[in-house]
């Protein structure tokens, strides 16, 4: 089957999504009055753009939201490095927002458009990349089948392909098979990844590692690093980061079993989603817990219990205050969230069973004591306070945790030797036309 043949499911999505571009204007309404779009760049959800492209060879990155460009920003910096045009895309108010604090000067962000074949054909011919970089696991079919049509190479990289969607996938055979062979290279994050990726259908597969190894600790801005380790002082400390809808009240209840033992305990909750805050603020008042939120500037005080970090753009004060650290989406079906940031920065991990998201990872670390896996309230409280009363325990899983990351590592230089062929050749190609 020629990979430029679309299947049937393929003809039918780009029908339906065809005959739902009308629908599109109340869709982005819906989103815009939830915060989920920015009302002055609603014209990129529809290929349109303000903003002028670059002369010259142009590499086109997309990264669905922030976890996926974070992972990606190491690569973006050193590919603008050498003199090459880069647009980067995204789905989400805040990748967008995180674009504009740390992409490299001159890196363009823009919002992917909806994956419609005429918002998608606009956007090409707006922006004409030379070359795309798609991040993980983000392969919209209009998207792919269009850049495929206008000969634009593609490559995955840090490519995902987790069991279950390998199993979803393979109900559809023919259909992702028509989507990977249109990529040139899949840049596999792990093994495993590779496997499945060649398994459905994937022409040419490389396992370079994860990106989210090699890339820098979150920042942390020293002035609040300073004043919220003051608000602290030196009572004990235990944080939650990136809690999901029903890990809350497991924290809640650990601090409830852990004050006798701890006194002055302080426990940190920065849910994955900040406008989560109030229901956590309302929960720990429930359980008769002095609860207060740092997104309304409230005071850490000395009869705080729960400080609720809802907030964007701050784990890295967390990590490196707390000295325990549950890492959420764990104890519910979400798939855990990144373990990478905390064990660079110090902070003893726990984390609950369903971590496939960074399977490898967790694996590695479990297995080098660097984390601990809980199942529930009880076993989450029992680890905290081993975790807290014992300095060498403790100093003895964050050193395991540095040293397990850091081995694992590797995978921007391993990406960077397999795109740099592309990049010689446009870069080349560049030099040719100012000749």
């Amino acid at each position: 089957m020629s990979s430029t043949h679309l299947t049937l499911v393929l003809h039918t999505y780009r029908t339906l999504s065809r005959l739902l571009m009308p629908l599109a204007p109340l869709l982005l309404a819906r989103r815009l009055k939830r915060g989920k779009e920015i009302g002055q760049r609603l014209g990129e959800r529809y290929g349109r753009s303000k903003l002028a492209r670059p002369p010259g060879a142009l590499v086109w990155l997309h990264g669905a939201s922030v976890g996926e460009l974070m992972s990606a920003l190491p690569l973006i910096e050193r590919i603008a490095a050498q003199g090459v045009n880069m647009l980067v895309t995204s789905g989400t108010v805040t990748s967008a927002e995180m674009a504009a604090r740390r992409l490299p000067p001159g890196v363009i962000h823009q919002f992917v458009p909806l994956d419609a074949p005429a918002y998608m054909h606009r956007f090409l011919e707006r922006w004409r990349p030379d070359l795309a970089l798609l991040v993980e696991s983000d392969l919209w079919p209009n998207m792919v089948i269009e850049a495929s049509q206008r000969g634009v190479p593609m490559i995955l990289i840090n490519g995902r392909m987790s069991e279950a969607s390998f199993q979803r996938w393979q109900r559809l055979p023919r259909t992702i098979f028509n989507l990977l062979r249109r990529f040139d290279l899949c840049l596999a994050g792990t093994p495993g990844d590779a496997l499945r990726l060649t398994e459905l259908g994937a022409p040419r597969v490389v396992t370079t590692g994860n990106l989210k190894l090699d890339v820098p600790p979150p920042p942390a801005d020293a002035a609040k690093l300073q004043a919220l380790g003051d608000a602290i002082g030196h009572r004990p400390l235990i944080a939650a980061a990136s809690t999901h809808p029903g890990e809350d009240a497991p924290m809640i209840e650990a601090h409830l079993r852990l004050r006798g033992n701890f006194p002055g305990l302080l426990t940190l909750i920065a849910p994955r989603h900040p406008d989560r805050g109030e229901d956590i603020l309302n929960l720990a008042r429930e359980a008769g817990l002095n609860a207060v939120q740092r997104s309304r500037g409230e005071p850490l005080t000395a009869s705080t219990d729960i400080y609720i970090a809802d907030t964007m753009g701050e784990l890295g004060l967390i990590y490196r205050l707390a000295e325990a650290v549950f890492v959420g989406g764990s104890l519910v079906e979400h798939g855990g969230q990144n373990p990478i940031e905390p064990a660079k920065l110090g902070a003893a991990i726990l984390h609950g069973p369903h971590v496939w998201n960074f399977a490898d990872i967790y694996e590695a670390l479990d297995a080098a004591h660097g984390a601990e896996p809980v199942s529930d309230a009880d076993r989450l409280t029992a680890a905290f306070a081993a975790l807290l009363a014992n300095d060498d325990t403790r100093k003895s899983v964050t050193t395991a945790a540095r040293r397990t990351v850091d081995a694992l590592g590797g995978a921007l230089s391993r990406t960077l030797k397999m795109l740099d062929p592309y990049l010689m050749h446009l870069m080349l190609r560049g030099r040719g036309d100012h000749a």
